[in-house]
């Protein structure tokens, strides 16, 4: 089977809620892609921590058939993240971020990982994204994100990276922010211009959206939550669900893409119903299949749709 070779952070957050808050938890972009990502195949990845992260910690992601032979220890502190929720739970405020060892880290591909056909580059500094992507060899998809930080003070090293790869993925506001305008419209049609096959805007509560270069569109609600714990991670989780169905089916069509976007939706609901990664630890394979025939009812208009016509219209 394909395999996943991802790079990003592996951390400890520290998250509050109006309800509850959970301190010093696995998160980290990385974890998240991971677990969500092995659900579909193997994974591999490439990160740094300190001398402070737990071995548990480390055996937990290998235990789930997840490759850490590329996590690297460092003498230091590891990546952490204080962030905090309001009651709409749609976005975060970051406390406080300290990089620790990640600071200075550069990716280092094991050599038996370069040829990996399918690579994630997870919302870390662009600088070192494409360092990864200049160790990697002719990968068959490789998809990105970003964030609003890296966006203000790096944008053309961004906009690199995106020339690159083939799928960006980042969420609605960051896709405005890179495009400086108000229209998603317009922001998809700029970032495109740059060179990828695909975009996909995250919109966290209100699903997500495929724009293709070619001008196609499809759009994905969220699946129905009765109950959001932690947010955290489910962007990531969205991009685990997403890259891991493409490598399972081995196309890039625009059909596999609208397929791999409800895929990815999937996994960021089982992400978000709990603190940490336990949500998307958990999410087995009959849950993942259970939840993705259910969001498939919710975007099919049903049989005989090409003959349906609007009120009047015949």
């Amino acid at each position: 089977m394909p395999e996943i070779l991802v790079v990003g952070s592996v951390a400890y957050d520290d998250v509050q809620t109006p309800f509850d808050r959970r301190r010093d938890v696995l998160g980290g972009a990385a974890s998240y892609f991971a677990l969500a990502a092995s659900r579909y195949a193997p994974v591999h990845v490439v990160a740094v921590v300190g001398e402070d992260f737990r071995d548990t910690d480390i055996a937990r992601l290998r235990g789930e058939g997840i490759d850490v032979a590329g996590i690297e220890r460092r003498a230091g502190r590891s990546f952490r993240w204080h962030g905090r929720y309001d009651y709409d739970m749609s976005a975060a405020e970051t406390l406080h971020t300290d990089l620790g060892v990640f600071a200075e880290w550069h990716p280092i591909v094991p050599d038996d990982k370069r040829e990996v056909p399918y690579v994630f580059l997870a919302n870390i500094d662009p600088d070192i994204q494409l360092d990864l992507l200049d160790q990697v060899r002719a990968p068959k998809l490789v998809v990105m994100d970003s964030m609003n930080y890296w966006l203000e003070y790096k944008r053309d090293a961004v906009a690199k990276v995106m020339s690159r790869a083939d799928v960006v993925c980042v969420n609605e506001g960051e896709a405005r922010q890179f495009a400086q305008t108000f229209s998603i419209i317009r922001a998809a049609r700029e970032i495109l211009a740059l060179g990828p096959t695909a975009l996909v805007v995250k919109r966290g509560e209100h699903g997500a959206m495929l724009f293709l270069r070619d001008g196609g569109v499809f759009w994905s609600p969220a699946y129905p939550l009765e109950k959001v714990q932690d947010p955290t991670g489910a962007g990531d989780s969205f991009a685990g669900g997403f890259v891991g169905h493409l490598a399972s089916v081995g196309r890039t069509d625009a059909a596999e893409l609208r397929r791999a976007v409800v895929h990815g939706t999937v996994s960021a609901s089982f992400a978000v119903e709990t603190f940490s990664v336990d949500g998307v630890a958990a999410a087995t394979p009959g849950a993942v299949d259970e939840r993705y025939r259910l969001l498939r009812s919710l975007v099919d208009i049903g049989a005989g749709a090409a003959e349906d016509t609007a009120p009047g219209v015949e």
